[in-house]
């Protein structure tokens, strides 16, 4: 084993993996510590390794344990000891003199040792490995290496966890969409795709990322979505400079993915239209984000603390006559008989996803036939909390009156 070529591969693969070179040194040192007690070495010893990047040079020596006799239990043959024994079913440490030194004996090395300190005895130092130990310290510094870019990577998307990214679809499996992120692959479940929606293979997109997992090696630990609601208030950010600056908020987003999504916004800033400003001068802004969506319908309404009003704007694009508040964060809206279908929408969307964004059931209804329940027009909120998640919690603040605009 040549330990000086080990330097210049260990940058090498420090570079290419995107990890520090100190990572790569401590896999390295595990590697030829691993191979030192495969060839010299008893199998139940701890060893450890210091590399000298420098000079090439590395250093060997013995660990021990210190270990109070009252609190373990003697092995008879501490040479078959496995993995598994070193604890024993009585919670007492199997005590193994390769492994183990009493405090007593310890504290003739070490005067101020105590129970779990190490005590290190230095070894020969020997470079000259057979093929076996050899490979040992190959698979050691593999395991490792994967091991350090897994940890690495999972700490670079921990930071981007709620947040968009873009990436190049790579393959499909099972109905699961793997992405190119660049130093790793992302997974978007069935169900985290817009329905309806077809990808190609090298298509680039962008996603919003779900969560970042402990890594594994048969999932990616960077799950993506394209239909969670919070998809569009981060693509909304993107677009528009009054979102992102925080004049402008988003206060609550329903939406059925692939199909329609209304979205309810406020103004922080006196004579700032919040409508007028996520819409853009002639649906510029609103229209990126729908391009990227798949023409996925947005209907922008403004948020008010009456919810008179809110629920009124909610069902836009239908024009309402009149919203009675009962009980129980119940409403009944009347609207004309032209506008009526049009508040319930195809399949009850309309009203559904009103009453998702404001939190209310709603009783959409004819203002002629006042007594008539209509069908697909009544819709309750039930599910409401699950929809959207703010980082802000809700502030009731006045606002002026604003006419809605739709996408």
């Amino acid at each position: 084993m040549d330990l000086k070529s080990l330097i210049a591969a260990g940058e090498q693969i420090a570079a290419e993996k995107g990890i520090k070179f100190e990572q790569v040194l401590s896999a390295i040192e595990n590697a030829i510590a691993a191979a030192y007690k495969k060839e010299y070495r008893k199998r139940s010893e701890i060893i450890k390794a210091k590399f000298n990047p420098k000079t090439g040079e590395a250093e060997f020596w013995q660990v021990k344990i210190v270990v109070d006799p009252s609190q373990v239990k003697v092995l008879k043959n501490p040479e078959r000891e496995t993995k598994e024994e070193v604890e024993s079913e009585s919670g007492l440490v199997r005590f193994n003199p390769e492994r183990h030194i009493f405090l007593e004996e310890a504290k003739k090395i070490k005067a101020d040792a105590k129970v779990g300190d190490e005590i290190i005895f230095p070894l020969e130092t020997k470079t000259d490995f057979g093929r076996i130990a050899v490979q040992t310290a190959k698979q050691v510094i593999i395991q490792n290496i994967r091991e350090i870019e897994r940890q690495s990577i999972k700490e670079e998307f921990s930071n981007k966890e709620g947040e968009i990214v873009s990436g190049i679809i790579q393959r499909f499996e099972k109905g699961n969409v793997y992405v190119d992120l660049g130093r790793t692959i992302g997974v978007m479940f069935h169900n985290e795709c817009i329905p309806g929606e077809h990808y190609r293979v090298g298509e680039r997109l962008r996603f919003y990322v779900l969560a970042v997992q402990e890594p594994d090696r048969k999932t990616p630990a960077i799950v993506l979505s394209r239909s969670h609601p919070n998809f569009i208030k981060k693509l909304f950010e993107l677009e528009v400079p009054e979102i992102a600056e925080g004049s402008v908020e988003i206060k609550a987003i329903a939406r059925e993915a692939g199909s329609r999504t209304k979205v309810a916004v406020f103004s922080k800033v006196e004579g700032i239209d919040a409508v007028g400003s996520v819409v853009g001068q002639r649906g510029t802004r609103i229209m990126a984000v729908t391009n990227e969506l798949g023409n996925e319908k947005i209907d922008v309404i403004e948020w008010s603390e009456d919810p008179v009003k809110f629920i009124g704007n909610s069902l836009s694009p239908a024009k309402v006559k009149l919203v009675e508040i009962l009980p129980r964060r119940e409403a009944k809206v009347l609207v004309s008989e032209d506008q009526l279908s049009l508040a319930i929408g195809k399949g009850g969307q309309n009203v559904r996803l009103a009453a998702k964004l404001t939190g209310w059931k709603i009783d959409v209804r004819s203002q002629s036939r006042p007594e008539e329940i209509q069908e697909g027009g009544v819709a309750f909120a039930s599910d409401s909390s699950e929809e959207f998640n703010s980082e802000e919690s809700v502030s009731f603040s006045d606002s002026s009156d604003k006419s809605d605009k739709t996408n």
